[in-house]
């Protein structure tokens, strides 16, 4: 993350590894062994082709009542992972490059609380955290309390409720949404751009409750309110260093809307997003002038669900106004822009086999305060293939490849070292499992 834009982060991509006969669960997503037992369904019932954590209609149905369907069970699920990436060329801050390691583990608190609460709330714990060595953390993950309700007549049919959460987007029900478009991803390596808006990186860092309703599941309408994860909700933001923590000045408004239409075996859903955030430039003094952060997003989902095969496509766009106001030394220019486009295809055969290709591009002002590289640009792009096998439906076995176009700005020679985009370039299998 640059410290003068609180935007920069890696797109951090998992990968499971099952340790005893299938004890681990996944990572930072829906698919929580939990939810199976509580509905009595198998995994693809709630994701597409078992692919989680993309959701199929019924899955959506499911988190949108408040993980209430079905009966009160055990609430706990686990999780462990391992993986191996390989880079290109590595640089010396890529200490586990090569290396077969046990990653993360978490530990999922998820189901039915009453007929009308529900709870999906994880902790995960990072073996490997920090430039250097190994330094064991537990961490707050996702965090997702609801309450819903349903009203059903002849002609209508509303589901409404509220969600107490820790990321913007992390309670949408789509995969388009920021929060999940790109999934399976890893610590190690260069896997992603090197910058990002605002709502890509405030997760396990603020606390928000949003309304939601869903109308005759054809219209979605979400509006809700985020602050820092301090105080009474500092649980939501468990081991954050406090000093590397975002810090937003008061109430920061949130809205979604979307609108969605299923047909035979299709199902089709376009939607627009807003984030509105401020920013004070030193997280150790939360007085003064803030940073404006202006988030505008739109994204599109299309899915086929017809055994054997599942199809899907995701898209989202966000473009980020970036206003410094009276903060001065943060940036050469009074404003910066920053777009990020993700682009997926998914195909599935007999919830077995399975493959997808993602686009990613970060464009955006050239400021070389913010970024100190000869072309002072964020701009990355590049593709990910993956081929992945489900030899059961709680486990996943993948193997990803990022291919960079460009990274900060350049193709060639980005950082003034001699380091070229495709020298980022990184291989990562991964074994993804839930029980």
């Amino acid at each position: 993350m640059k410290s003068t834009s609180y935007v920069r982060l890696r797109m951090n991509f998992f990968a499971l590894m099952v340790l005893c006969l299938g004890t681990f669960t996944s990572f930072n997503a829906k698919a929580v062994p939990a939810f199976a037992r509580q509905t009595g369904q198998n995994c693809v019932a709630c994701h597409a082709g078992g692919q989680f954590p993309e959701l199929t209609p019924y899955g959506r149905l499911f988190k949108l009542t408040g993980y209430t369907i079905g009966t009160r069970t055990i609430p706990v699920s686990i999780m462990g992972e391992a993986s191996l990436a390989k880079t290109q060329r590595v640089d010396a801050t890529f200490e586990k490059d090569s290396e077969l390691i046990f990653q993360t583990g978490s530990v999922f608190l998820a189901g039915k609380v009453t007929d009308n609460v529900g709870i999906f709330a994880q902790a995960t714990y990072n073996n490997y955290s920090g430039d250097s060595g190994y330094q064991g953390t537990w961490t707050s993950d996702n965090f997702d309390l609801r309450f819903a309700d349903r009203f059903v007549s002849a002609s209508s049919d509303l589901i409404y409720g509220f969600s107490l959460n820790n990321n913007p987007t992390v309670s949408d029900v789509w995969n388009s949404a920021p929060a999940w478009i790109i999934y399976a991803p890893t610590q190690f390596g260069v896997t992603g751009p090197d910058s990002g808006p605002i709502v890509d990186g405030l997760g396990a860092q603020v606390a928000g409750l949003t309304a939601y309703a869903m109308w005759d599941n054809l219209l979605y309408a979400e509006i809700g309110a985020y602050k820092t994860a301090n105080g009474v909700f500092s649980f939501l933001s468990q081991s954050v260093n406090d000093a590397n923590q975002i810090k937003l000045a008061g109430s920061n408004p949130y809205v979604r809307v979307a609108l969605t239409h299923e047909w035979g075996p299709h199902n089709i859903m376009v939607g627009a997003f807003g984030l509105n955030v401020n920013v004070y430039p030193d997280n150790t003094n939360q007085s003064g002038p803030t940073i404006q952060y202006r988030d505008r997003g739109i994204d599109a989902q299309y899915q086929y669900l017809l055994d054997p095969h599942t199809a899907s496509a995701q898209f989202s766009y966000v473009r980020e106004t970036i206003n410094n106001g009276d903060v001065t030394g943060i940036a050469t220019n009074p404003s910066n822009t920053l777009n990020s486009l993700r682009v997926k295809g998914t195909y599935i055969y007999q919830a077995k086999y399975g493959g997808s290709l993602s686009y990613f591009s970060t464009t955006g002002t050239a400021d070389p305060t913010l970024y100190p590289n000869p072309t002072a640009s964020p701009d990355t792009q590049g593709w990910t293939p993956e081929l992945f096998y489900l030899p059961i439906q709680n486990i996943r076995v993948g193997l990803q490849y990022y291919a960079y176009q460009k990274f900060d700005g350049a193709s060639n020679n980005y950082d003034g070292n001699g380091r070229n985009a495709k020298d980022n370039n990184t291989a990562f299998l991964y074994v993804w499992g839930a029980y």
